[in-house]
Parts: C-alpha cells; sequence; structure tokens
C-alpha cells in the first residue's frame, strides 16, 4: 500500500518532481485530504525545525503563540519534501525519528503527537557521494528510499515533451486569458531535437512566455529563443560532420561550405544581407555562392 510506505524520487534539476509527486498523491487513496509541499533548501537551517514541527508558546522568544508545523499540517494526508539532501545533519536525525515512530514533539514542547502520512522526499544530489562525504545519514536514506522512482531527464523522454507542451499551453492560456497557440512543424519539430538543459522547468517557463507574448496562433522556429536555435544549429552541425568523413576532398570542402552558409541563413531568419555580413563576405558573394553550392547539390 503506498500510502503506508515512503516514496523517494531522484533526478536532474527541474525534471518535474513536483508534480510527479503531485501525480502520485492523487492517484493514492489520500487524493482527497492535503498535499503539502515542503522546499527544504528555501528555508534557512536555524527555521527549519520549528516549520517542520511547529513550536508551543513561549519556546522562544518570539513564540507569542503555537504554532502549527508542516508535518502537523500533512497528518492524513501527503507531505512532500523537496530538495532533502539540503537538510542539516541535525535535522536528519530528527526526520529520522520521526519516520520510524510517526511521532514527534513540537519546538519546546514535551507532548509527543502522531502524525500519519505518505512521504514523498526527492532530490537531485548524488546522496551516495553526499553519505561518503558524512554530509547524508545513511540510515536516513534507507528510510526514505523504500520505493524509489529514478525520474529521466526531459531529453531521454521524447514522448513526453509534446504532451507537456500541450498541457502548459492549456493551462497558461487559461490562467492569463489567452487564447490557445500550437506549435508549427518546424517548432514542433525543434522541440523534439532540443536537449533541454533545464528539462521540464525550462519548458514550463519558455511556454509561458509565448502565451503571455502571443500575437500570432502558431509558433515557428523563428519565434523560439536565440539561445535554443543556436544549440539546435550546432547539433545540425554536428550530425553533418559525422557524414562529411566518408567524402572526397573536394566533396567536404563543398558540405562545409553549405553546412556554414546554411547555418548563418537559418541564424538570420533567412535575410541573405544579414546572413553575408555574419559571413564576412558581401551579399552578391553570398548569392553566387549559394548558385554554385546549392545547384551542384540539385544536379546531384
Amino acid at each position: 500500500d503506498i500510502d503506508s510506505t515512503t516514496v523517494f524520487l531522484r533526478g536532474e534539476s527541474g525534471t518535474g518532481k513536483n508534480l510527479i509527486a503531485k501525480a502520485i498523491h492523487n492517484l493514492s487513496s489520500l487524493s482527497n485530504r492535503q498535499f503539502i509541499a515542503v522546499n527544504c533548501a528555501a528555508i534557512p537551517e536555524n527555521l527549519l525545525e520549528s516549520e517542520l514541527f511547529g513550536y508551543e508558546k513561549g519556546a522562544f522568544t518570539d513564540a507569542k503563540k503555537r504554532k502549527i508545523g508542516l508535518i502537523e499540517l500533512a497528518n492524513g494526508g501527503t507531505l512532500f519534501l523537496d530538495e532533502i539532501g539540503d537538510v542539516p545533519l541535525s535535522m536528519q536525525v530528527k526526520l529520522l525519528s520521526f519516520l520510524e515512530s510517526k511521532e514527534f514533539r513540537r519546538v519546546g514542547g514535551s507532548t509527543e503527537i502522531k502524525a500519519n502520512a505518505l512521504v514523498i522526499s526527492a532530490t537531485n544530489l548524488d546522496l551516495d557521494d553526499a553519505i561518503e562525504k558524512k554530509k547524508f545519514r545513511q540510515d536516513l536514506y534507507y528510510r526514505l528510499n523504500v520505493l524509489p522512482i529514478k525520474i529521466p531527464p526531459l531529453r531521454e523522454r521524447a514522448d513526453d515533451i509534446l504532451l507537456l507542451t500541450n498541457y502548459y499551453i492549456k493551462r497558461f492560456s487559461k490562467k492569463f486569458r489567452k487564447p490557445l497557440i500550437k506549435l508549427g512543424p518546424d517548432a514542433e519539430k525543434a522541440f523534439l531535437r532540443y536537449r533541454w538543459p533545464g528539462n521540464v522547468r525550462e519548458l514550463k517557463n519558455l511556454i509561458e512566455r509565448f502565451i503571455i507574448l502571443s500575437t500570432i496562433p502558431e509558433v515557428t522556429f523563428d519565434d523560439l529563443p536565440t539561445v535554443m536555435k543556436e544549440c539546435l544549429l550546432q547539433r545540425g552541425s554536428e550530425a553533418s560532420s559525422e557524414v562529411i568523413p566518408e567524402l572526397n576532398f573536394e566533396e567536404k570542402l563543398v558540405a562545409y561550405e553549405r553546412n556554414l552558409i546554411g547555418n548563418a541563413l537559418e541564424k538570420a531568419a533567412g535575410v541573405k544581407t544579414e546572413a553575408a555580413a555574419s559571413l564576412g563576405i558581401s551579399r552578391y558573394s553570398l548569392m553566387r555562392k549559394m548558385n554554385r553550392l546549392f545547384k551542384e547539390q540539385d544536379d546531384l
């Protein structure tokens, strides 16, 4: 029964661990209960204990009244501990104690409080390395790692790219009350070829930007961010260079020139004057080379 265990999500930053944690919660029998998410890296070390466990009135100078902690709020539902690898060692001991007993004490309190929740934790850190360096407790790792889930980066989940794109288009169109947009064929192909170093977070932010700034119903290759287009063009150059060694010397030179001019034209969105300037030649020289090089290609 997943509702009574601990789930451990591992993956690169931005792979959508929060989305997957929510999906696990929604698919469990706790879907109608609270989902409490805690970014452990975003809470200062000296405040983390009181945020998680709460505190009693008078526990410290500013404790004017009792505060219910996030663990207590998650009782009966799901507790998502994101960036668990950033929890300091002193807190790791207390977390382990809670996970094993399902009991804890508020800061400044003496009464044991029970809290039973599905605990999902996540990290993008190499915890094996952290354990070896004595920065993460091995016993806590074993307790969290009952049901491990490895989340592959977006570049390895081609089937998810367009699904997530359509999801975020609908989500942000509704949020900003903007008309739906779609990817044109060239933009769709680019989305599938791009490596997405920022993973789902990068995709999400890009779609949000498109929706906010959109004035046309279809996104084309020209509308993509410059960095993204440059990465795609570089990948195209690398792919082309893999074929060149099979050609003779003259054919290699022709292929190289075609590739160079093709990249310059794509970066300049087809404006030949700009493409020529980036290559350091005149527009006339560019046109002459294009007529020679691409005519030769058509004759093959």
